[in-house]
């Protein structure tokens, strides 16, 4: 996997149900290297912190081979690397190879794939379209949030060389899959219930449908 854009946003403000959001899924190539920190991307909007950034959601990685798709279903749009909120588009990243929980050195990071995302009315609002949230699930792509275990600088070009691979035998396509899907693999639940690498909130979520 390498990177192919490093994206980040400032802060966007819009009406959404007579109420003022803000948000930072307007991200844009920065043309220059960020810096992973625990928390986040160094520089980047964050305005919702209840859902995004923090230790589980520091970083989030999109697949560039994905983007092909979108620009047919949504041709009219003006399109640049970020478009998806990511802060870094990624070149040869399978969702069905990469494993939760793998640990990989990444410029002078070391992050460890943690959880799915889960797209919102921000990403409708975005591309014009609230359809797009329910053909974002079903198109089973959602890219990954990553932990960053050692804080560190990234650019253009490097490369993520896998240093660890998970216990955990589940793929990022698996547990996004997972958890939108409506019959649910009893044996992956057990997997994500008991998966630390996951939040506890999540984790008891998945917990919770065991049956």
């Amino acid at each position: 996997m390498r990177i192919i854009s490093t994206n980040t946003a400032v802060p966007k403000t819009f009406i959404w149900n007579n109420a003022e959001v803000t948000t930072g899924i307007f991200k844009k190539p920065s043309h220059s290297p960020i810096y992973l920190s625990k928390n986040d991307v160094v520089n980047d909007e964050v305005s919702d912190r209840l859902h995004h950034g923090g230790y589980y959601k520091a970083c989030y990685m999109y697949s560039s081979e994905q983007y092909p798709f979108w620009k047919d279903v949504y041709p009219d749009l003006e399109w640049t690397w970020g478009m998806f909120g990511e802060n870094l588009t990624v070149a040869d990243f399978d969702e069905h190879k990469v494993f939760v929980g793998d640990i990989y050195k990444v410029g002078s990071a070391l992050v460890q794939i943690s959880q799915h995302r889960e797209p919102c009315f921000k990403l409708g609002y975005k591309f014009g379209d609230q359809k797009i949230i329910k053909q974002f699930i079903k198109h089973g792509r959602g890219g990954t949030y990553m932990s960053v275990l050692k804080e560190g600088e990234v650019t253009v070009g490097d490369e993520f060389s896998l240093v660890e691979r998970s216990k955990v035998s589940m793929t990022v396509a698996a547990l996004f899959n997972l958890f939108y899907s409506k019959e649910k693999d009893q044996d992956l639940l057990q997997i994500a219930a008991n998966s630390k690498v996951l939040p506890l909130k999540k984790r008891n979520w998945f917990r919770s449908k065991l049956l």
